[in-house]
Formats: C-alpha cells, sequence, structure tokens
C-alpha cells in the first residue's frame, strides 16, 4: 500500500479551512489576526523548506551532517527557550543547551540501539525525526519548568529569603520551587499520555499506519517513542532547573535580578 500524495494544488485549497477560526476571531475581535497570518506563512515556508532539504539530506544519508543538523536543531530550540523565559543568553546558553543535548541524547540512543537494534545510529531517516520529537517536547517542557521555577521565586522571594535566615540551605529553600516547576512541566505531558489510544491517536503513530505499516508495528513504534519523548522530557527540565540556578544566585544564596532581560 502506497501513501496517498497531496497535489499543491489540493493542499493550497486546504488553506480555505483557515476561514473558520479567522472568522471567529474577526466576529469577536480577538486580536489574533494578524500573528496567525504570520505565523501560517512561516510554518508553510520553514517546513517547504525542510522538506526539500531533508530530502536531499535523506539521499545523502551523511553521519556529519546529520550530526550538524542536529546540532542546529539544539541550537535553535536554545534560543527558543531563552528568548520564551526572558533571560540573558550570556547566562543560560550554555546550560540549557547542555540540558537540551542531554534530554535528546540520552533517550535517542537509548530507542536506536536498543528498542531499534539499529547497528548505526546516525541513520538520517531515524535520528533526524526521532531526535525532533524528543527536541520539540522538551522546549516546550524547559519553557514551562523555567517560567515557574523563576516566577515562582520572584514572585515569593520573601519566603525564600526567610527560609534561608532561619538556617535552611540553598537547596532546602529551593525545593519547594523546584517540586512546583517539576510538576507543572511534566504533568501536561502525562495528561496526555493517559489518553492515547482511547481519546487521541498520536501523530506518530498516525504517519506511520497512513504510510501502509501494520497498525501493530506503528503501535509499538508509538510506545517506544513517547517513552523516549517523556524520559527526555524530565531528564531536560531537571538539569535545565540544577544547571541554570548555579549561575542565578550569587554566594549568600540571593537570587541575581541581572539575569532576566527585563
Amino acid at each position: 500500500m502506497n501513501i496517498i500524495d497531496i497535489s499543491p494544488m489540493s493542499l493550497a485549497m486546504g488553506y480555505i479551512l483557515l476561514l473558520v477560526p479567522s472568522g471567529f476571531m474577526l466576529w469577536y475581535r480577538v486580536p489574533l489576526i494578524g500573528r496567525t497570518a504570520i505565523s501560517i506563512f512561516r510554518m508553510t515556508v520553514q517546513l517547504l523548506f525542510v522538506g526539500f532539504y531533508l530530502q536531499f539530506i535523506f539521499h545523502l544519508d551523511n553521519p556529519f551532517i546529520n550530526i550538524a543538523w542536529v546540532l542546529l536543531m539544539l541550537a535553535v530550540a536554545d534560543l527558543s527557550i531563552i528568548k520564551g523565559i526572558g533571560v540573558r543568553k550570556g547566562r543560560f546558553m550554555m546550560p540549557l543547551l547542555l540540558s537540551l543535548f542531554s534530554g535528546t541524547a540520552i533517550p535517542l540512543l537509548v530507542f536506536l540501539w536498543l528498542m531499534l537494534q539499529m547497528p548505526g545510529v546516525m541513520d538520517a531517516q531515524y535520528v533526524i525525526p526521532v531526535s525532533g520529537m524528543i527536541l520539540g517536547n522538551c522546549l516546550r517542557t524547559d519553557i514551562i519548568g523555567l517560567r515557574s521555577f523563576y516566577g515562582s521565586l520572584r514572585k515569593t522571594e520573601r519566603e525564600y529569603l526567610n527560609r534561608l535566615a532561619q538556617g535552611a540551605t540553598m537547596e532546602e529553600a529551593l525545593k519547594p520551587y523546584k517540586q512546583e516547576a517539576f510538576e507543572n512541566a511534566l504533568s501536561p505531558f502525562i495528561a496526555s499520555m493517559a489518553t492515547y489510544g482511547l481519546v487521541t491517536l498520536p501523530g506518530m503513530m498516525t504517519g506511520v499506519i497512513l504510510g501502509g505499516v501494520d497498525p501493530f508495528i506503528a503501535v509499538k513504534y508509538q510506545i517506544a517513542i513517547m517513552i523516549a519523548i517523556f524520559s527526555g522530557t524530565a531528564i531536560t527540565v531537571f538539569s535545565a532547573i540544577w544547571l541554570t540556578s548555579r549561575k542565578s544566585f550569587d554566594l549568600y544564596g540571593m537570587l541575581d535580578r541581572e539575569i532576566f532581560v527585563q
């Protein structure tokens, strides 16, 4: 069974569907028309570019080019997180890059080596899309976790300082903020996992089925990738908070306000 291709004209006709959400926005005067148009335009251009580029990468299947592409994705995700949480690049760029690398590389290698038992882990057909799925979820989880951690800390800094004044170590004083950040970051993904198969069919599974693969094989792939993604997001958010907090406080445990852009 071959997958049905979508012609350029058919794809263009699909944009007609956007009239529905646009009509709602206009009727209720929701100020998102401009941002929506820009986002859709960027999505289209970026995905078309990536589609052409991935055809080239898959054809070459060069390990060094594959690694370079994954590193580029890591760098873009790093900058996106920094922008999303409103902190300075100089302090956070390297710690976040290390957390993203660990959260992507560890589950990726387990997925390719132990689950798929591939002799080589740099096959472009696998390493690029799988690392992209893991990294995309790590990016969202990092933003939620770091926003929660530093946002709560800034709002209730007096409580944190009171704990320090009462003799608590910095780790003890920060523990409630870390607990809240981890819960906020991981809860949405955990809730989504509980509905897979009953409420939603995940994207990877659907794509593999549409490609003509046996549904049971698609299910096994989906289970494997969900384990990898969840493990990667957990590694990333834990390491991101730990690594960035080492650069966010002075010798007395005071939060350095200079790390924030505003």
